[in-house]
């Protein structure tokens, strides 16, 4: 008889992190830090995405290059990996490197979760997501990611016009920067982010539900910038068809969205709003 998955927690360096079976999902594990849900990991099949922001990131993934060619990828924020193993299983050969800041929240995953297999080149290390940004090689990278999160909130030294232009370098020429945020009602955060993503990259683009874009509700926004045009027909096909729909803005829209709201600099900038309670926790 097979035991069954039990939840597993522990203490790290930016809360009490813990593991809990997908009772519904045979694989299927979530992890949360302090009651809020970080990642979704299925390890029976790699490519199943949970959560409404990785789908996102996934299908921007997808869309940036021909099915199967391996991608050169840095990963700011690791959670439990979900999109170095989607990218491993749909892109085997891609080269990715993980930067966590938590070093006993990855020892956690590691340990429970372990992402190493087959033809899966990841490399997983602790450290602060800027700092490994500026030692990163120039035109190193085909992707950089940044998914970081201290509790609820982004890191206000990975919001500025100075972060972002280390991503840029770090980027070969048409490489894409992405990143996962989150924002409510007035939208200050994301007219900023984009503002200052705008700042760095000549082509950006912005996904997000309706109600969110409209400011009616807090939720996840997928920022995108480039030095080359992004594949936003690709990627508007993928969103629509996906089972949480959401908005691609770009050009105009996006510029009329932001308005006359400056970039942010690191003389400037501050963490992302704080969601409503209970917007995200979980008991």
């Amino acid at each position: 008889m097979t035991d069954e998955p039990v939840p597993v927690g522990r203490s790290t360096d930016l809360g009490f992190a813990k593991l809990m079976p997908d009772l519904d999902r045979d694989g299927g594990w979530l992890l949360t830090l302090d009651g809020t849900p970080q990642s979704y990991v299925d390890l029976a099949d790699p490519t199943h995405l949970e959560f409404e922001y990785t789908r996102r990131l996934g299908h921007l993934a997808d869309a940036l290059a021909p099915a199967g060619r391996p991608l050169d990828v840095l990963h700011l924020g690791g959670g439990a990996l979900t999109l170095p193993r989607y990218l491993a299983a749909t892109r085997p050969g891609s080269r990715q490197r993980v930067v966590e800041v938590d070093g006993p929240l990855l020892e956690l995953v590691a340990e429970h979760l372990p992402w190493q297999g087959p033809g899966a080149d990841i490399t997983a290390t602790v450290g602060d997501a800027r700092q490994a940004l500026a030692a990163t090689p120039a035109g190193s990278q085909d992707l950089v990611i940044a998914d970081v999160f201290h509790g609820s909130r982004t890191p206000a030294h990975l919001t500025s016009v100075e972060f972002l232009r280390l991503a840029a370098a770090a980027l070969r020429e048409g490489g894409c920067y992405a990143a996962n945020l989150a924002d409510g009602p007035p939208l200050a955060f994301a007219r900023a982010q984009v503002a200052t993503v705008r700042a760095v990259f000549p082509y950006v683009c912005l996904v997000a539900e309706a109600p969110v874009l409209r400011g009616r509700r807090y939720g996840n926004i997928l920022l995108a910038g480039s030095t080359a045009p992004l594949p936003v027909t690709e990627l508007s096909r993928l969103l629509a068809g996906d089972i949480f729909p959401a908005r691609l803005t770009e050009g105009e829209d996006l510029a009329a969205l932001v308005g006359r709201t400056a970039p942010v600099t690191d003389a400037d900038a501050t963490d992302s709003p704080p969601p409503p309670d209970g917007a995200f926790s979980i008991g």
